[in-house]
């Protein structure tokens, strides 16, 4: 066999994107030349890697097989390259973060200065749903995972960084002078986030609390997707301010106020208590002590 490590590389992106645009992209050359790359690398196996069906591209049994063995041989890859770094003094190395999708407007500015001090560090931030952050931290995945809403039944280590606040919103200006009482939010069109999604829960917790039972009439899977579903008028729904701002100063959304409101949690970074600190996962967890509340006063003050 002759297989090339970008070879190795572009069947890897190909495999996980699905399509040989994104992996063109990804990879920043041009699409014929990943058809031509992938094409010589599948010529030396007996079986078809992959398939297509419809406009995305997936992994056969034997793709499945031969895309773990890549995966294993980029790593081994990876750790010649940290070896060399390390002699040089570097803080080299993986740091895998798994958040919320409201998480992406936070993460990244507790994020941005660690990574410019240390280039040696190559980030892997996924964003997903809260059900699919706990996973992935009760299965080792990640480094770190960003949740608001405490997980009960996992030995966890946490880092507080800054307090969640939660407001009704709707996209025409509230001019009654008085605010709403929860009994209220029964006479209104709420959009809900999905089952598991942080937000979701928080606002179940608080109509449990106060006794309130809301129908459901709209759920969408996405904070993106509620927001242009109140922008377009189909309701109002319950949102964390971190990830509406923009929509706020553009007055696309107001805040309708309700008694009791904001509702409150907090946004925690959180590790298996069980996984063994990396060089780099334990820097990054070091800088974050030290720096969480200058960086949240900083951008979110």
């Amino acid at each position: 066999m002759n297989i090339s490590l970008q070879q190795l590389q572009i069947f890897q992106l190909v495999a996980q994107l699905g399509s040989l645009t994104k992996a063109a992209e990804a990879m920043r050359i041009t699409q014929p030349a990943v058809s031509m790359q992938l094409k010589s690398f599948q010529e030396q196996f007996s079986e078809p890697l992959l398939e297509t069906r419809g406009k995305r591209i997936y992994l056969t049994d034997y793709g499945q097989k031969v895309l773990h063995q890549t995966e294993a041989t980029l790593e081994s890859f990876r750790k010649i390259y940290y070896l060399e770094q390390e002699k040089k003094g570097q803080l080299i190395g993986q740091l895998k973060v798994a958040v919320v999708s409201t998480g992406k407007y936070i993460m990244p500015y507790f994020l941005s200065a660690f990574l410019e001090e240390n280039p040696g560090v190559e980030l892997r931030m996924m964003v997903t749903n809260r059900a699919d952050v706990i996973e992935k931290i009760k299965n080792n995945e990640v480094d770190f995972g960003l949740i608001s809403l405490d997980q009960k039944g996992l030995k966890l280590e946490r880092i507080e960084l800054m307090e969640n606040l939660l407001y009704l919103v709707s996209n025409k200006v509230w001019k009654d002078n008085k605010k709403l009482s929860r009994n209220q939010l029964k006479e209104l069109r709420l959009i809900y986030r999905e089952e598991g999604s942080g937000t979701r829960l928080t606002l179940e917790k608080f109509m449990q609390t106060n006794k309130l039972n809301i129908p459901q009439k709209l759920e969408l899977s996405s904070n993106e997707a509620v927001k242009q579903a109140v922008i377009a008028g189909l309701g109002y729904s319950v949102m964390p301010l971190i990830g509406i701002r923009n929509e706020l100063k553009s007055k696309s959304l107001h805040i309708v106020p309700v008694q009791g409101f904001p509702i409150r949690s907090r946004w925690q970074l959180v590790r298996s208590s069980n996984k063994p600190h990396s060089a780099v996962s334990k820097a990054f967890r070091n800088y974050l002590i030290k720096n969480k509340e200058a960086i949240s006063k900083k951008w979110f003050n």
